[in-house]
């Protein structure tokens, strides 16, 4: 169950690291408290992951799950480049997750 939880916890970093691009500098309100309710959902989240995954697993997951998401969602949102380097480079990000999910 904690994996699950600690992917969730890294989908709703993908969910504030997005919602910072629409806050405008946090001048938008609507934008601003969704962005900062992800924050909170997210570390919550990631906390009680840790509760029974080791902390450098449970950090390094979600960091990754929030770096390859939010690649991701640059890419359909933003028009972010698809640069094979940059494909590939996210698919290394990969392989190091499941890498660290494997070894647990």
């Amino acid at each position: 169950m904690s994996w699950i939880i600690l992917f969730f916890a890294g989908l709703f970093e993908v969910g504030w690291a997005v919602g910072l691009k629409y806050t405008d500098g946090f001048t938008r309100p609507l934008p601003t408290a969704l962005t900062i309710a992800a924050m909170i959902v997210s570390l919550a989240l990631l906390g009680l992951a840790m509760k029974e995954l080791p902390l450098g697993t449970a950090y390094a997951i979600w960091t990754g799950v929030g770096a390859v998401g939010t690649v991701i969602a640059g890419i359909i949102l933003f028009g972010e480049s698809m640069a094979v380097i940059r494909l590939t480079s996210v698919a290394l990000i990969v392989c190091g997750l499941l890498g660290l999910k494997l070894s647990h």
